[in-house]
C-alpha cells in the first residue's frame, strides 16, 4: 500500500490552455463546442475538475466572460457534478481583465500568487492584482486553486490564508517542469509536499508536470497522497513519438497511474467533499 492509497485521487483535466494549437496537435479543442465535447469525453474517462481557458475567433487566448459563460454552461449540462475551474492566468489578459469571468461564480478559479520566469517572458502577478483577484473570489464564492511555480508562492498562500484573503481550506497545486521555473526533480517535489503539510496540515494538494514530465508527476502525486492534473494544455503527447489523441486519453492514463498506486479515482461527489465544495 502506498502513502496515498487510503483516499481517492482527483483528476483535473486542463483542456486547452493558452499556447497549444491545432498545428501542434489536431486534438487541442479551440472552439467552445470542441471544448465541451472534449471535456465530456475526459469526464467519462474519470476527470472531475475541468481547468478552462477560452480562445477568440482567431484561436488566440482571451478572458472573454461570454465565452467562459458558454463553456461553463456546456460543461454543467453535459458533465453533471464536474467541478468547473476557470483560469485567471496572465497569458489570457492583462490586469483586472484576468478576473472578468469570476462573476460567473464557477466552482473554482486558478490563482497565481507570485511572479516567476517563463521560457520567454516574466509571468507577472503583482501583489495588488493578486489581492484583488482573491477578493473577487471571496465575493463570488469561488474557491481558489493556488498555482505555485516557486517555493515562495506556497508561503504566500499561507500568509494570505492567515490574513483572511483565502477562505476555507486552501488547495495548493505546484507546477513542475516549466522552463526557467521549478524543475521536475523528485527531491524538490518531496520538499514541496513536506512544505504544504507543514503549512497546511492535511489539506488536499495537487501537482502538475509540464510536457514530458506529465506522467511522471502524475505518478509521484498518486503515490504521495496528492491529486493529479493532466490534459493537452500541459502536454500534447503520449510519448516522444505519439501525439495524444484526446484529453480523454491523457485522463485514462492518469486513471491507470492512480490504480497502480492502489487508489481509486474520485467521483464528482468525492472530489467536491475533498475540496469542501457544494454538491
Amino acid at each position: 500500500m502506498t502513502e496515498g492509497s487510503a483516499h481517492p485521487a482527483i483528476i483535473c483535466v486542463a483542456i486547452t490552455g493558452s499556447l497549444p494549437t491545432k498545428a501542434d496537435n489536431p486534438a487541442v479543442p479551440i472552439t467552445v463546442p470542441e471544448q465541451i465535447e472534449s471535456t465530456h469525453a475526459a469526464f467519462e474517462a474519470g476527470a472531475t475538475i475541468a481547468h478552462c481557458h477560452v480562445r477568440d475567433d482567431d484561436g488566440k487566448p482571451t478572458s472573454d466572460p461570454e465565452r467562459f459563460a458558454r463553456l461553463k454552461e456546456g460543461i454543467e449540462t453535459h458533465c453533471p457534478g464536474m467541478i468547473v475551474q476557470l483560469s485567471t492566468g496572465g497569458r489570457s489578459g492583462a490586469g483586472r481583465a484576468r478576473g472578468g469571468m469570476l462573476p460567473l461564480k464557477p466552482d473554482m478559479a486558478s490563482l497565481s500568487v507570485g511572479s516567476n520566469n517563463f521560457p520567454t517572458r516574466v509571468y507577472e502577478n503583482p501583489p495588488d492584482l493578486v489581492e484583488w483577484l482573491a477578493g473577487e473570489m471571496r465575493t463570488y464564492g469561488v474557491k481558489p486553486e493556488i498555482e505555485a511555480f516557486d517555493l515562495s508562492h506556497i508561503y504566500q498562500a499561507r500568509a494570505m490564508a492567515d490574513r483572511g484573503e483565502i477562505e476555507g481550506t486552501p488547495y495548493v497545486q505546484f507546477v513542475m517542469g516549466v522552463q526557467n521555473a521549478m524543475p521536475a526533480d523528485r527531491r524538490v517535489f518531496d520538499f514541496y509536499v513536506d512544505t504544504v503539510r507543514e503549512l497546511f496540515g492535511d489539506a488536499p494538494w495537487c501537482a502538475a508536470g509540464i510536457g514530458r514530465h506529465q506522467a511522471e508527476l502524475n505518478r509521484w502525486a498518486a503515490e504521495a497522497g496528492g491529486h493529479l492534473r493532466t490534459g493537452l494544455e500541459d502536454n500534447i503527447r503520449m510519448d516522444r513519438e505519439t501525439l495524444a489523441p484526446s484529453n480523454a486519453a491523457l485522463v485514462a492514463r492518469a486513471a491507470g497511474i492512480v490504480a497502480e498506486a492502489g487508489r481509486s479515482v474520485a467521483t464528482p461527489a468525492e472530489a467536491r467533499a475533498i475540496l469542501g465544495l457544494a454538491r
